[in-house]
């Protein structure tokens, strides 16, 4: 709720508000901006924001801590659900025992030798081998999506 209404409430630019960003080092405002947005400053914490915007809430520091830092380290916490929704896809993604690591070309020689040797049981485990790079985990994804999969033969 609180992280809410400081996304809704935009400052302006007034001499009061610029007294503050300045005094707390950050840079003057030229437009007005969102609450939130000025809460993200690396200089601005949530007793800044609370004199510039106050509450009509009395909130616990508990509280007011959780906001700071959700607000602050949304941009990193989003990129980081991502980046564990793209592992759970990759592990999902399976790859068959008998794959010819050789018929894939655009693989790096460190990493087709590493796979070869390691016989990953799924995307995800290969791009947790080391010599393995992001690169050789996308052809390898491009490989396994196009279907024409070449099996050593046994």
């Amino acid at each position: 709720m609180e992280k809410e209404r400081l996304k809704s409430n935009f400052i302006k630019p007034t001499k009061e508000v610029q007294e503050v960003i300045t005094a707390s080092g950050g840079s003057e405002l030229k437009d007005g901006i969102r609450a939130s947005d000025l809460l993200k400053r690396p200089e601005m914490d949530y007793s800044h924001i609370q004199k510039l915007a106050p509450s009509d809430v009395e909130l616990s520091e508990e509280v007011t801590e959780q906001v700071e830092i959700q607000i602050k380290y949304e941009g990193y916490i989003e990129k980081s659900l991502q980046q564990v929704d793209r592992l759970k896809k990759m592990e999902n993604k399976k790859i068959p025992e008998n794959i010819d690591y050789d018929a894939i070309s655009g693989l790096a020689t460190e990493a087709r030798q590493k796979l070869k040797q390691v016989h990953p049981l799924s995307v995800a485990q290969a791009s947790r081998i080391s010599g393995v790079n992001p690169a050789d985990v996308s052809i390898l994804l491009v490989y396994l999506e196009q279907g024409k999969i070449a099996r050593v033969s046994q």
